[in-house]
């Protein structure tokens, strides 16, 4: 049995961290999603447990997006972040509040959607790696 060395192990650590920074990151948006919908429900913070909804799912999202950002680029992780709570607060707002979810509303969010799928597939650590410059070669 030979003993794997930290080399060999960094790859898949680092594949590993990015994994679960994506998925902290979709916790993140629902927790997104979340607060939009709750700061909705306060009526301008008026309704005390609409707005103590609100100040609890504040602090998950920024506290998971936080967390989700030390392991992603921060533009990636920010663009997805903003579409989860947009596209889905805007389909919770048509089920909770009745609000107008019409046939181009519905193309718009599906365009995010698209957008955030084309984000997370762009950043994947395979194709992130392919696309980096070859390292010139050591000077005689």
């Amino acid at each position: 049995m030979t003993a794997s060395s930290p080399q060999s192990e960094q790859p898949t650590t680092a594949s590993s961290q990015h994994a679960r920074a994506w998925v902290v990151l979709l916790v993140a948006g629902v927790f997104e999603i979340g607060y939009a919908v709750s700061v909705g429900g306060s009526q301008g913070f008026t309704d005390p447990s609409w707005s103590v909804a609100a100040g609890v799912f504040f602090l998950l999202t920024v506290l998971t997006l936080s967390l989700a950002l030390k392991h992603l680029d921060v533009g990636i992780g920010y663009a997805v972040w903003a579409g989860i709570g947009a596209s889905g607060a805007a389909v919770a707002s048509s089920v909770l509040f009745d609000q107008p979810l019409t046939p181009s509303r519905v193309l718009w969010l599906a365009v995010i959607i698209v957008g955030i799928v084309g984000l997370k597939l762009a950043s994947s650590p395979q194709l992130t790696a392919a696309e980096e410059p070859a390292e010139p070669a050591a000077r005689q």
